[in-house]
């Protein structure tokens, strides 16, 4: 039993004898070789972490620095609009009877100064034809939508039958500035709605359609403009489409002040310009206009004639006919950059004329006591 029993037990030992000497030994050099190593290695790490911390903290100097000199961060450039902006300077360059430094003149009756950010503008006393401030008024420049005036003051010299039924065609889609309307191919109005669409709303396919549904079509219809503006003594306007949205459509704020006083004379004009908002019934549905001008429906304005305009060579324009503390004045504003630049010239111009009349009440009151 004895002998069987370390029979069974050598092979075991022989075994773990030869298991401890595959062992590798640790020696104290190899100890310190690998402490080196790990300690290498952690420095490494360490300095790369502490070079990300300088480079994070140097961009975030940069950017703090950016945002101090500049009062925010640079806004990032559109394209689109620079290339939009070149291309309407460049524009504005090639147009005739254009004056080089900006020239403004303000009657010496009103002393209390007044400045506008469009870039020309004219105010009158439609009653005396007194000028009463001006700014570049006879530069011509594109007048975008504020054609769509002269487009109705030939419709209605035309005498056409008001409620005829025009059908918007496919003849009326611009194809200049490829601008978008709710106005489809095939709607059907009447000649009065799609006049008053041209002046509320400034809605290019009604006004096209009016142009091409005048006898003799378009082209009889822009001749006619032209004609209009030539016995209106619009001496630097010049008509080639019915919307405006053809830059080529130039006049001077100088002629549009004739124009608009002109434009007074027709009571469709004065009714349909100042309309605040219309719905149109069409067969399928019921379209919300509005008026393209906010002063409408401004309690504190008395509004006769109104016309706004724009596109990128014309910028943001603005016509009024209007009354001013019982005074009837004209109102021209020229490319605006702004989107509400127009609508704040507008009331300068309101809270110029009604502060100038205070003073001289004011000033007279002084004497009569």
């Amino acid at each position: 039993m004895k002998k069987s029993f370390t029979f069974l037990l050598r092979p075991l030992l022989l075994g773990v004898l030869a298991l401890g000497l595959s062992l590798p030994v640790i020696t104290p050099e190899a100890m310190a070789a690998s402490k080196s190593s790990a300690t290498a290695k952690k420095h490494t790490a360490s300095t790369a972490s502490s070079r990300k911390k300088i480079h994070t903290a140097t961009r975030t100097k940069k950017r703090s620095q950016q945002v101090s000199r500049y009062g925010k961060r640079r806004p990032v450039v559109n394209n689109q609009k620079l290339r939009a902006e070149r291309e309407r300077q460049a524009m504005m360059a090639r147009l005739p009877h254009r004056v080089g430094p900006t020239e403004i003149f303000q009657t010496s009756n009103l002393q209390l100064p007044l400045n506008l950010e469009s870039r020309a503008a004219v105010v009158i006393n439609a009653d005396t034809g007194e000028t009463l401030y001006s700014k570049n008024p006879t530069r011509t420049m594109p007048i975008a939508s504020i054609t769509k005036l002269m487009t109705a003051m030939i419709t209605l010299d035309a005498r056409l039958p008001m409620d005829e039924v025009i059908t918007i065609a496919e003849a009326d889609v611009d194809k200049i500035k490829h601008t978008s309307s709710r106005l489809a191919v095939g709607t059907s109005m009447t000649r009065s709605e799609a006049l008053l669409l041209a002046l509320m709303a400034s809605e290019n396919r009604a006004a096209a359609s009016l142009v091409r549904t005048y006898p003799g079509g378009t082209q009889a219809a822009v001749a006619a403009m032209n004609r209009k503006a030539r016995e209106l003594g619009m001496t630097h306007a010049n008509f080639a489409d019915g919307t405006g949205l053809n830059a080529q459509n130039v006049a001077s704020p100088s002629d549009l002040v004739r124009m608009v006083k002109a434009a007074r004379n027709y009571p469709d004009i004065r009714r349909f310009s100042t309309t605040s908002e219309y719905d149109l019934a069409t067969d399928h549905r019921v379209l919300p206009y509005r008026n393209t001008n906010a002063l409408v429906k401004n309690d504190t304005w008395q509004i006769e004639v109104s016309k706004t305009g724009f596109i990128n060579e014309a910028g943001k324009c603005l016509v009024m006919h209007a009354r001013v503390n019982e005074t009837p004045v004209v109102i021209v504003l020229m490319d605006s950059n702004g989107k509400y630049t127009r609508i704040g010239d507008a009331n300068r111009v309101k809270k110029w004329l009604e502060s100038t009349v205070q003073s001289f009440t004011l000033s007279e009151n002084q004497y009569t006591h």
